[in-house]
């Protein structure tokens, strides 16, 4: 995947949205080489000090180059979110941002799709704040309402910093306001309303002992889950008994199999009240396998009699 600058033409490039063209002029030939070095560190090697240093590079060779090529744009956006893509990998997400202002200087100038990953990862790593700033300026720039990413910044800014944040009041106002009404429908202005509605209702409710979650009682623990699965299983199994014509002995076996490791592996507790339900359940399924097995044949043999 290595290019070598003396061949031609290089292959085009693609980082999301952003397409680099085929046919980059002689000058732009070696950035092309760079940033398809950076991409092969980055997504092949795992290199990610190397694709990071490669970006560095390539950012500052473009310093270099007539600016006036629109595919200065394009190089510079591709090499950007290589370099926002290494920062994560390598856990320093704490200067994506400064980082990307760095090659872009101003907030509003940073391309719709590089804000989109800001906002992205600083809501993943629950520090939405860093870019709320960032991202509220290039919201209110007149030039970006008119960008292809614009609907979706707002709606990342939304859902991803104002309503995690509690900021409510501040979301309302983006949603009828400008910003609100070159980035959304009239129905999805409602549907946004009625979220921050509903996040602020949640905000206000107090909070009732009473009903106080017990983390332990509602936690997804891994015996939960192989609870889940192993009920499921059976119930696999009995339905496979009523749409079978015959008691199959083989099938019989299997499903008394399931039966054996569901209590080998729930290791359920009669004493705990917390394992009457599924205690009922598996008693509940077993009468029913039970019924579908042996039902016929009793009933003939009453009949007999």
């Amino acid at each position: 995947m290595r290019s070598n600058s003396s061949a031609s033409p290089a292959p085009a490039l693609s980082f999301g949205s952003i397409r680099i063209s085929s046919s980059p002029p002689s000058g732009l030939t070696q950035i092309l080489s760079m940033l398809d070095y950076a991409a092969e560190e980055l997504m092949v090697h795992r290199d990610f000090h190397a694709a990071l240093d490669a970006c560095d590079r390539g950012l500052e060779s473009l310093n270099s180059v007539e600016q006036e090529d629109s595919r200065c744009g394009e190089f510079k956006a591709g090499f950007c979110i290589l370099g926002i893509q290494a920062l994560a990998e390598l856990n320093k997400w704490d200067i994506v941002l400064f980082w990307v202002l760095q090659q872009y200087e101003y907030q509003e100038k940073i391309p719709a799709k590089i804000m989109q990953m800001c906002i992205l990862l600083y809501s993943k790593v629950g520090e939405q704040a860093v870019v709320q700033e960032a991202a509220r300026v290039w919201l209110h720039c007149p030039s970006n309402s008119r960008v292809a990413g614009f609907g979706t910044v707002t709606e990342l800014y939304l859902l991803h910093v104002l309503i995690p944040l509690g900021h409510t009041e501040e979301a309302r106002e983006l949603i009828v306001g400008d910003v609100g009404s070159c980035a959304f429908t009239e129905d999805q202005r409602q549907t946004a309303l009625d979220v921050v509605e509903e996040r602020k209702h949640q905000n206000q409710e107090p909070l009732n002992p009473r009903q106080n979650p017990d983390p332990e009682t509602n936690a997804v623990s891994p015996k939960g889950a192989l609870i889940r699965k192993l009920e499921a299983m059976l119930k696999f199994f009995y339905r496979r008994l009523l749409l079978s014509s015959t008691s199959s002995f083989s099938l019989l076996r299997v499903f008394l199999a399931a039966v054996l490791l569901y209590m080998l592996f729930v290791q359920i507790d009669p004493a705990l009240p917390s394992s009457f339900i599924w205690i009922s359940k598996l008693l509940q399924v077993l009468r029913q396998m039970w019924n579908t097995m042996f039902a016929p044949y009793y009933q003939a043999h009453r009949k007999g009699l």
